[in-house]
């Protein structure tokens, strides 16, 4: 689902979750941000009670701030984006672990239905971030009411319980990328200790090692992390965890072409990797369609980025040209990722191009490569896990408001550090999190049809039906008008695609398993 996956679903927290009521720190809000909200008036303005509120010292920082212009809705300062910067946040949020089983898609497909796979998905991924920028504003493209998040939108076009399914969704979505990124740190890891013996010993030595320990080791490191208790305090884990991503994703696409060029031949074939049965066949491609459908859709971010666009033009203007941009510079990279992997390596092009061993020489080259895949997956996870955490402190302290082991915060002490503020229900809930993460992980430690899992189940829902339904009451497309009919059977067919790659990443899951 098109940086990375790191910061895909980083503005969730600002729509699906509130600030938790738990922590008195974290759920006030700032005085920067009741200075900027509008009153019933319309017009955004300070009051002296904001002011008084302040404490002295922020108070030449606060005065200053009132002569800032706001926005239409009261957001200060005003919004000053454009279409080339919603761009760079586009490739920054699609471009990440998804390029890493690229090459294996494209052999399992071929050198036609591979390529042309991509450029289909790239199609859809545009129609689709198309209709959910119309969808920004209510009415007025111009002067309606902004839906500032997926969430927002969803809630202000369909209701309560397209709202309640949507966020199930997310959720699972979160968790399931938790799994699929443990599972990627250990097996890069792994990849390490693995590049380093066949260097010292030769490549045909016997280089084997336990990944679950690995998956332990990674817990452990996250279950440290999970205890930041401010979702704020990570946007340093997300701008090294988009270098990272970047970092190894031009690695794979430069030693896929040294490869090449040093084969002095494109390897692979028409048809792909060839299967002993036809249905051993459609199995290998499904999956490899879960693997694209995962790294190309950003509908989950979309209307976040929009939102940091100035107007005029029209925010939903701008965004469509963005996502053009971004989607043909997206889908160039993609394309020479898997295809020169696959011209590299054939039908023997692995799940993971930098773990899966193609590549043995420049041995550094590769433990860096890995390293920068570790770090963008220690930061990647919390991206994904904190606005499940944070969800989970405001809904149990709404329901129980009275419970010391909801609420009460106790400070702990440590020689040397700052005093750290321990709440009950956090300490157990993302201690079970974490753990049900690496457990999964653990039965589960399939690279390929994790992702594959991961892209079909939310394809479909997330990228394409949500997007058509609001699409429809945004512009009140009437039933059975010629623009219905193409759109319903858009959808039904994605839905059929989605199903297709759904059941063969099941499938392979299980003769995994079993296997």
């Amino acid at each position: 689902m098109p940086c990375g996956l790191v910061t895909r679903y980083w503005p969730l927290l600002a729509c699906v979750v509130a600030p938790t009521r738990t922590d008195q720190l974290e759920s006030r809000p700032s005085e920067k941000s009741r200075a900027c909200s509008p009153p019933a008036g319309g017009r955004p303005r300070t009051t002296a009670a904001s002011r008084r509120l302040a404490a002295p010292a922020t108070m030449a920082v606060h005065d200053s701030l009132e002569v800032l212009d706001c926005d239409d809705d009261g957001r200060r300062p005003r919004r000053a984006g454009t279409a080339w910067t919603c761009a760079a946040h586009v490739i920054t949020a699609v471009i990440g672990s998804g390029v890493l089983s690229l090459a294996w898609s494209v052999a399992q497909l071929g050198w036609v239905v591979g390529p042309a796979c991509m450029f289909c998905f790239a199609l859809v991924t545009y129609v689709s971030a198309a209709l959910l920028a119309d969808c920004y504003r209510r009415g007025d493209p111009e002067k309606g009411r902004r839906n500032r998040s997926y969430m927002d939108a969803v809630r202000a076009y369909l209701g309560k319980k397209h709202t309640w399914a949507c966020g199930s969704l997310q959720y699972v979505s979160l968790y399931g990328c938790g799994v699929a990124y443990t599972i990627t740190t250990a097996t890069s890891i792994r990849a390490i200790l693995k590049a380093n013996c066949y260097h010292k010993h030769g490549h045909d030595a016997p280089c084997s090692y336990d990944g679950s320990y690995d998956m332990l080791v990674f817990g452990a490191a996250q279950l440290f992390l999970s205890f930041i208790p401010d979702f704020h305090d990570m946007a340093w884990l997300s701008v090294v965890a988009a270098v990272m991503s970047f970092s190894y994703a031009f690695i794979g696409l430069g030693l896929g072409v040294a490869t090449t060029i040093s084969n002095g031949t494109i390897k692979g074939s028409i048809t792909g990797v060839p299967m002993r049965t036809p249905v051993q066949k459609i199995w290998r491609v499904s999956q490899a369609i879960g693997d694209i459908a995962f790294a190309y859709p950003y509908s989950l971010i979309l209307l976040e980025i929009q939102d940091t666009l100035k107007s005029p033009p029209a925010e939903n203007k701008t965004m469509k040209r963005a996502s053009m941009i971004s989607i043909l510079v997206t889908t160039f990279f993609y394309l020479c990722c898997g295809c020169f992997g696959y011209a590299a390596f054939g039908s023997d092009a692995p799940g993971n191009l930098l773990t899966g061993f193609g590549f043995y020489e420049p041995y550094w080259l590769i433990d860096f490569a890995n390293a920068c895949i570790i770090l963008h997956l220690l930061g990647g996870y919390q991206v994904y896990s904190q606005p499940i955490f944070q969800f989970t402190d405001r809904f149990f302290a709404e329901r129980f408001p009275d419970s010391g082991f909801v609420n009460d915060f106790h400070t702990v002490r440590v020689p040397c550090l700052p005093p750290w503020r321990v709440n009950l229900l956090r300490l157990c809930f993302r201690t079970l999190y974490v753990a049900s993460t690496t457990a999964v992980a653990v039965v589960f430690p399939y690279f390929n049809e994790v992702l594959a899992l991961l892209g079909a189940l939310n394809f479909w829902p997330l990228a394409i039906y949500f997007p058509v339904e609001m699409y429809f009451i945004q512009r009140n497309v009437p039933r059975w008008s010629a623009r219905w009919v193409v759109l319903q059977t858009f959808s039904v067919v994605c839905l059929l695609v989605s199903a297709f790659a759904l059941v063969g990443s099941i499938e392979g899951l299980v003769t995994q398993k079993l296997g």
